[in-house]
């Protein structure tokens, strides 16, 4: 048994490190959504940044874009056009992906000072990446309402978790532990 332990070292180690960090973040950001009253329809403070931000965007292409709080459910509506094509809830901040993408940078750390570094720019980048991702939908569902499904559920999804792989790509080849080992 002990040689299994040492011969499985690095990867209990790396498991071990990403359940901790993961459970840990996703227990202070549930601390957060609890902060606000689901049943009066209150909606997290981040999430509407994002629909603004999405917004700011969208009033680029069309200066009919706006947001508004949805009296009936926990979202934000953004409009384009003056037409209601989405609806951002707290699943669309992109704060659950951004978790599970510094979950796993910690579990693959290298030096402190540069996995902070990288987590903190690729944080950002994701922040980034899902506001544009948020509006480049509205308008799609806007000109292509009858694959919005598949916008929705597939494509758009892609390109969020596709940045998210390539971050972890570049972190594991080019800055984690695992690389300077390798190398």
């Amino acid at each position: 048994m002990k040689e299994y332990l040492i011969q499985f070292k690095p990867f209990l180690l790396f498991l071990a490190k990403f359940a901790l960090s993961y459970l840990v973040l996703s227990i202070v950001y549930q601390t957060y959504l609890n902060r606000f009253d689901i049943k009066k329809n209150e909606v997290d403070g981040f999430t509407k940044i994002v629909a603004n931000q999405s917004q700011s965007i969208l009033s680029v292409f069309n200066d009919h874009s706006y947001t508004l709080t949805n009296p009936k459910e926990p979202s934000v509506k953004l409009y384009y056009h003056d037409k209601w094509v989405s609806r951002i809830v707290e699943g669309c901040n992109a704060l659950s992906v951004i978790i599970l993408f510094i979950s796993f940078v910690i579990s693959f750390s290298g030096k402190f000072k540069e996995t902070l570094i990288f987590i903190l720019v690729g944080s950002l980048l994701i922040h980034l990446f899902n506001v544009i991702r948020i509006a480049l939908l509205c308008m799609a569902i806007f000109h292509f309402p009858q694959y919005e499904h598949l916008l929705h559920g597939v494509i758009f999804p892609l390109f969020i978790y596709g940045v998210v792989f390539l971050l972890w790509v570049v972190w594991v080849n080019k800055f984690s532990s695992y690389a300077k080992k390798s190398s």
